[in-house]
């Protein structure tokens, strides 16, 4: 009763069954049956000649008895009744003769060609939730169905209300997604056309196409057509995604002084590859283009890789075993051209952390790095302070020169959480110009609710200026929090 029928509809109510040998048996039955009882118009059905899309074949008529009453009258052959009974798989077979394999006879490719459609549909979805809903949607789909021709006479097996969309699909993805217009019987229909038992569909291409639109999606039937537009669209975003991922990382190596080509290498590559488990270069930037994984941890992973491939000759235990022998040895105090004091250890050279851009003032701690000397960092960096129990053994103590005497300025970043409003980026860049700052750079991010985050770069020669400059940003209409980055 679930298809709203009433009772006097029901015409399968009373059945019966026949099974024979052989396909021309079956209609030769049909013909004796039609004979001695008079068919009902339009309940005529041959599943053999155009089988279900789960391969189903019988005859189905239905037949006044002498008595009045309706009855169905069901005609297979055995395979058919095997098929009908325990699936398509029931009948494929697999050969060996004199030590080689028999190749499957066309009927039983056929059977198989069912199973194979939803075996590529999986391929295609890695989502098994929406997997699921299209095999459900597609069984549910078998009761009703309509048969078309191509232009040389191929019969398509369509849902009940397909489209010339849905038709395309089912000849190839590449003939839906060039398709233009469609003929039905040598007559031009829009797209939306429903299309109806014997219609012989030609489908119009270009080449200049665009491709499928989104509301192809709410016109066609078949789960297949579903499917590869969906796929069309995930492959373009995909492509757009990478674009934007290309730029993202473009601006963040600008912003930190970096060079893409430099860190891009194979083997730099396959360090992120690994870690964050994409199977190449591309899904990492589509990823970083939707959002999926932030540039910052793609670059932090490729300069890690560099650093560790430019010298593997310094390994673990020479570094500790440097800092070691600073213990033992009269202490030697180290001037570096930096304004950095460092208690001699070598030669090595002394950089500035990037991560929390320390500023003479600072409370600062080395930490020594293979291959790239002395790194300084702000005590209440992030990365400092989440070093291992054997990373902490690389730490050694420095300090800011008071009197270096070079005149030089540091770089450093600070994060403005402020409200929205005309002229704050005008107010902003007057308290940096009234202290003779230049900005380095500047990025900012809207959110809908109204609040804006800048990042802003320039360069301080000591802590006292950079409080100073803080000092008067928090004083600007809208401004309510500002902070130093971290790491």
């Amino acid at each position: 009763m679930n298809q709203n029928k009433t009772i006097d509809q029901i015409y399968d109510l009373f059945a019966i069954r026949i099974i024979v040998e052989t396909v021309r048996d079956c209609y030769a039955v049909l013909g004796v049956i039609h004979k001695m009882y008079t068919p009902i118009p339009g309940r005529f059905k041959d599943y053999i000649a155009m089988p279900k899309p789960n391969m189903y074949q019988s005859l189905h008529t239905t037949v006044i008895g002498r008595d009045g009453v309706p009855f169905e009258i069901q005609i297979r052959t055995y395979e058919m009744h095997r098929t009908a009974e325990f699936g398509i798989a029931a009948h494929w077979k697999y050969k060996e003769q004199g030590g080689s394999n028999e190749k499957a006879t066309e009927t039983e490719m056929s059977k198989m060609k069912w199973l194979h459609e939803i075996l590529e549909w999986q391929k295609d979805e890695s989502d098994s939730k929406e997997f699921m809903n299209m095999v459900k949607s597609d069984l549910s789909l078998f009761n009703e169905n309509v048969y078309c021709f191509t232009p040389t006479g191929d019969v398509k097996n369509l849902p009940q209300g397909s489209t010339p969309i849905d038709f395309a699909y089912s000849i190839h993805s590449a003939v839906g997604n060039k398709m233009v217009g469609a003929k039905v019987n040598d007559k031009l229909v829009p797209i939306e056309y429903q299309l109806q038992n014997g219609d012989r569909v030609d489908i119009i291409t270009s080449q200049n196409s665009r491709g499928p639109s989104r509301d192809w999606l709410k016109i066609v039937k078949s789960t297949q057509a579903k499917n590869k537009i969906n796929q069309w669209f995930r492959h373009e975003q995909k492509d757009e995604n990478q674009d934007r991922g290309k730029d993202l990382l473009d601006k963040y190596v600008k912003a930190k002084g970096l060079s893409l080509p430099e860190l891009t290498k194979p083997e730099y590559i396959a360090a992120v590859l690994r870690r964050y488990s994409y199977r190449d270069w591309d899904s990492v930037l589509a990823a970083v283009g939707r959002g999926g994984i932030k540039e910052s941890q793609v670059i932090s992973k490729l300069l890690d890789a560099k650093h560790k491939a430019e010298d593997k000759s310094i390994d673990d235990k020479t570094v500790l075993k440097n800092i070691e022998d600073l213990t033992k040895k009269p202490e030697v105090i180290r001037k570096s051209k930096s304004g950095i004091i460092v208690k001699g250890i070598h030669d090595l050279a002394v950089r500035y952390a990037r991560c929390c851009n320390p500023v003479p003032g600072d409370e600062v701690v080395g930490f020594v790095t293979r291959g790239r000397g002395i790194t300084v960092h702000r005590t209440d960096c992030i990365n400092i302070m989440d070093l291992s129990e054997d990373e902490k053994a690389r730490r050694i103590e420095v300090e800011w020169d008071n009197n270096p005497g070079n005149g030089e300025s540091y770089s450093t970043e600070l994060q403005l959480f402020t409200n929205n409003r005309i002229g704050l980026i005008v107010d902003i860049s007057k308290v940096l110009a009234d202290d003779n700052i230049a900005i380095q750079g500047m990025n900012t991010h809207s959110a809908k609710n109204g609040k804006v985050t800048i990042l802003l770069s320039f360069e301080v020669p000591n802590r006292e200026v950079l409080n100073t400059i803080i000092g008067k940003l928090r004083k600007i209409q809208g401004v309510y929090e500002i902070e130093r980055g971290k790491g």
